[in-house]
């Protein structure tokens, strides 16, 4: 009797061994079979996500390098015709000097205009002698001034209705003014004549300077600073 039940318990418990053996066979072919189908579609999402990355970065950067190019052409290309044009006024060649035909202004120097025909050559008169240390070619000038043109008595810039002297490098402007002020000192007034190869030349300024026109200047210098 003892016997029989033993057996019993030996044939139970091979029982349950196989039946767990036979779980865990299913379990392992199961696992196989969802690695198995797993693993190309892991691949293939991989390869697909980084050939959308790989487009985006391509895109982004075709981008940029045109919007770069189409930048640094708007930027370099010059326009096909000028935005404005400054009207001259006709060649002042051969034409004589005339007397002047509106007043100074009442603070302003004498102007002594040589009526008739123009000088050839840069014509410098003292009208007043300064003290102090003389005007060299690359110094510093603050002067009062006004300008004339030759040809018609018209006066076309001054400073002093502005109230306010002007300053500049002798050797900044046109030769007429940094070879006849040069040699000037504080305090002196200055006639300058200038022909056209030392002023505007062909070009003449606007419609105020004509081109070949001559131009008298009285230069009133109030400080000097060296360079």
């Amino acid at each position: 009797m003892g016997t029989d039940k033993r057996e019993r318990k030996k044939a139970g418990h091979r029982a349950r061994l196989s039946a767990e053996r036979a779980a865990q066979a299913r379990y392992e072919r199961r696992r196989r079979l969802i690695i198995t189908v797993a693993t190309p579609i892991t691949v293939l999402v991989i390869i697909g996500l980084f050939m959308v990355l790989s487009k985006g970065s391509g895109t982004a950067t075709d981008s940029a390098t045109s919007s770069s190019t189409t930048a640094s052409t708007a930027t370099t290309t010059p326009t096909s015709t000028p935005t404005s044009t400054t009207p001259k006024a006709a060649s002042a060649a051969g034409k004589p000097c005339v007397a002047l035909t509106e007043l100074p202004p009442p603070n302003a120097p004498t102007v002594d205009v040589p009526i008739g025909p123009p000088p050839t050559s840069l014509q410098i008169t003292d009208v007043k002698t300064g003290t102090g240390p003389a005007v060299a070619a690359t110094d510093k000038v603050t002067v009062n001034y006004l300008g004339v043109s030759c040809s018609t008595g018209a006066i076309f810039d001054e400073s002093y209705t502005r109230g306010q002297p002007a300053t500049f490098g002798l050797n900044q402007v046109i030769p007429g003014w940094t070879e006849g002020l040069q040699g000037m000192q504080a305090g002196g007034i200055r006639q300058l004549v200038i022909p056209p190869e030392k002023g505007y030349g062909s070009s003449g300024q606007g419609i105020k300077i004509a081109p070949d026109e001559t131009l008298i200047f009285v230069v009133e210098l109030k400080s000097i600073t060296a360079a």
